[in-house]
C-alpha cells in the first residue's frame, strides 16, 4: 500500500529501455525474440527430458529440472515487457506491474543463486565422497536444499518489495533501464529510500557471499582431491563432470560481480543495460545450452524426441 498521502495517486513508470537507439528497435526485437525462444524451449526441454528418461532420475538431473524452471520462469518474468517496449510506442508500466516484475525477478534470481551453490554441493560430494555419496545426498535433503533455495527467494523478495511499497512515489517518472530493478525503483522515489537500500544492500551481500563461500570451497576440495588422483584420466573425467556447472556458476557470478560489486562512476547507462540483459535474458538460455551440450545422453534424448515427433507428423499427415 502506498502512503497515506499518496493513496489517491496512482504512480506510472515509463521504462526507457533502449528507445535511445530507435534504428536498433527492430534488430533487437528479432534477436531479443529469439533468445526468449530458444530459452523456453531449452529449459521446457530440458525439464521433459530429464522427466521422461528414467536414467535422468539423479540427485545432479534433479537440482538442473529445478534449475531450468527458474531460468524459465525469470526469463519470462522479464523478456516479454522487453519485447513489447520495442514495438510499442507507449512505454509505461504501472506501479502494480512494476512491482510485481521485481517482486518476481527478486524470487527467482534469489533462487537460482542458492540453486548453484546447492549444485556445487553435490559435485563435492560426489568426488570427495563418492562411496557416501547415496547416504549424503539423500532424497530428504536434496529436497530441503530446492525448498530452502525457494523458500529464501520468497522470503528476500517479499522483505525488499514490502520495504519498497512502503515509499512514497510521484505520478509519473522515468526509469532509464528495461527493468524494474530495485536500484532504479528507489531512485524514482519521492521519499528517503535510505532503510531500503541499506537492505537491499545487505541481503544482495549476503546472498553472494555465502553462496560463493559454499560454492569455493566446494571446488578448493574437488580440485584437491582430484590433484591427489594417481591418473590423468581421472583428473580429465572429474573435471569434465564438473565443467558444465563451473561454467555456468562462471557467467552467473562474474555478470553480477560486474554489475553491483564494481562500482564505478563512469560506468555508462548503457553498459549497465547491456550487462543487465546479460543477466536478466542471455543467461537463462545459456544454461541449458551449457548443460546438453556436454552430455551426449541429453542429446541423444532430444534426438529421439524430434525424431519421434516428426514420424508422427508424418503418420498423421
Amino acid at each position: 500500500m502506498l502512503p497515506e498521502g499518496n493513496q489517491s495517486i496512482i504512480p506510472t513508470f515509463i521504462l526507457l529501455g533502449f528507445s535511445e537507439y530507435p534504428t536498433l528497435q527492430v534488430p533487437l526485437f528479432l534477436v531479443f525474440l529469439s533468445i526468449y525462444m530458444v530459452t523456453t524451449v531449452g529449459n521446457l526441454g530440458m525439464i521433459i527430458i530429464i522427466k521422461i528418461n528414467p536414467k535422468f532420475h539423479t540427485v545432479m538431473y534433479f537440482f538442473l529440472s529445478h534449475l531450468s524452471f527458474v531460468d524459465f520462469c525469470y526469463s519470462t518474468v522479464v523478456t516479454p515487457k522487453l519485447l513489447e517496449n520495442l514495438i510499442v510506442e507507449d512505454r509505461t508500466i504501472s506501479f502494480s506491474d512494476c512491482i510485481m516484475q521485481f517482486c518476481f525477478a527478486c524470487l527467482f534470481g534469489v533462487t537460482e543463486t542458492f540453486m548453484l551453490a546447492a549444485m556445487a554441493y553435490d559435485c563435492f560430494v560426489a568426488v570427495c565422497n563418492p562411496l557416501l555419496y547415496t547416504t549424503t545426498m539423500s532424497q530428504k535433503l536434496c529436497t530441503l536444499l530446492v525448498a530452502g533455495s525457494y523458500s529464501w527467494g520468497i522470503v528476500c523478495s517479499m522483505t525488499l518489495t514490502y520495504f519498497l511499497l512502503a515509499l512514497s512515489y510521484c505520478e509519473s517518472s522515468i526509469i532509464n533501464n528495461f527493468i524494474c530493478d530495485h536500484s532504479v525503483i528507489v531512485s524514482v522515489s519521492c521519499s528517503d529510500p535510505y532503510i531500503s537500500q541499506m537492505l537491499c544492500f545487505i541481503i544482495a551481500v549476503f546472498n553472494e557471499v555465502s553462496s560463493l563461500m559454499i560454492i569455493l570451497m566446494s571446488y578448493i576440495l574437488i580440485f584437491i582431491t582430484v590433484m591427489k588422483m594417481p591418473s590423468a584420466s581421472g583428473h580429465r573425467k572429474t573435471f569434465s563432470t564438473c565443467a558444465s556447472h563451473l561454467t555456468a556458476i562462471t557467467i552467473f557470478h562474474g555478470t553480477i560481480l560486474f554489475l553491483y560489486c564494481v562500482p564505478n562512476p563512469k560506468t555508462s547507462w548503457l553498459t549497465i543495460k547491456v550487462a543487465s540483459v546479460f543477466y536478466t535474458v542471455v543467461i537463462p538460455m545459456l544454461n541449458p545450452l551449457i548443460y546438453s551440450l556436454r552430455n551426449k545422453a541429453v542429446k541423444d534424448t532430444f534426438r529421439r524426441l524430434v525424431v519421434a515427433k516428426l514420424n508422427n507428423s508424418h503418420s498423421q499427415s
